[in-house]
């Protein structure tokens, strides 16, 4: 049976994911923040499929307590832990912004450091759920975006540097996913507006009208979460697995454009699909 650890398990990809390995028999050690989320979970799976065990990404004793819950074979880690922090760059408050790189980059990397002996030892897998957002940055989620790229630079890095062991080190790229984070999207916008001071709200009042359209439209076009636990099961089974799989068509499609186009005309294009004004 294939071991696998998945961050991130409560909900969305992270849930969907480990139910789905789960019932295709693998034994998923499924992280989350509160145990009795995580006895939930695993009442959904076969018996002993999933094995919940305490983790915050952020929080070191956790994540070296893996060491000692954790199973001495492990053939994967699923990276997929994070948060969105969304709002204008010019009101981000800088503790806000050092925890978001703490859960979507340096949590990631102290989990696959943790493991990183066992996965050696089993020449497995390590798979970071990025993003589009990873390699096209957009108004409004600028320190998302910040989190991302950095996390496919340190995945790109460490693809290379594990190649000696014959780890395989993948990115997984989704769009916008049908979720909890994108269902309570336009909630998020109005507690974000509503924690501006009263001076942003005035300058970025035309930004937030524009991204409440933009959210509207997105909310519309996500994929179903079943694509996304489909690429990453097939990153994890793939005999000769890809360094990057982009979710669906829309994220290829995505990548593709943002790769072709100068920068400004992309510019304009996303400042006029999320409603940035041309004047104050």
């Amino acid at each position: 049976m294939s071991t696998v650890l998945i961050t991130g398990a409560t909900r969305g990809i992270g849930r969907a994911t480990a139910l789905r390995l789960a019932a295709t028999g693998w034994e998923v050690h499924a992280g989350v923040r509160r145990l009795e989320e995580g006895e939930s979970l695993a009442a959904e799976a076969p018996a002993g499929a999933i094995v919940p065990l305490l983790l915050d990404v952020t929080n070191a004793a956790h994540v070296e307590a893996l060491e000692s819950v954790l199973p001495a074979h492990l053939d994967a880690v699923v990276n997929n832990a994070g948060i969105v922090l969304d709002g204008p760059i010019e009101a981000i408050v800088p503790d806000d912004l050092r925890h978001q790189l703490d859960v979507n980059v340096v949590g990631q990397v102290a989990v696959t450091q943790a493991v990183l002996p066992r996965i050696r030892e089993s020449r497995g897998r390590i798979v970071f759920i990025s993003s589009v957002s990873g390699r096209i940055s957009t108004p409004w989620t600028g320190a998302y975006n910040a989190s991302k790229f950095a996390l496919e630079g340190l995945a790109d890095a460490l693809r290379i540097e594990l190649r000696p062991w014959g780890i395989k080190v993948i990115i997984v790229e989704p769009s916008s996913t049908d979720t909890d984070l994108w269902r309570t999207a336009l909630e998020q916008l109005d507690r974000t507006e509503a924690a501006l001071s009263a001076e942003h709200r005035r300058l970025y009042a035309r930004h937030v009208v524009g991204m409440r359209r933009t959210t509207k439209l997105i909310q519309k076009q996500a994929v179903p979460v079943a694509n996304v636990v489909a690429t990453v099961e097939h990153a994890l089974t793939d005999p000769r697995p890809r360094a990057r799989y982009p979710v669906g068509a829309v994220s290829k499609i995505q990548l593709a454009m943002g790769a072709a186009t100068p920068t400004r005309v992309m510019d304009a294009a996303l400042a006029r699909l999320t409603g940035v004004p041309r004047k104050p």
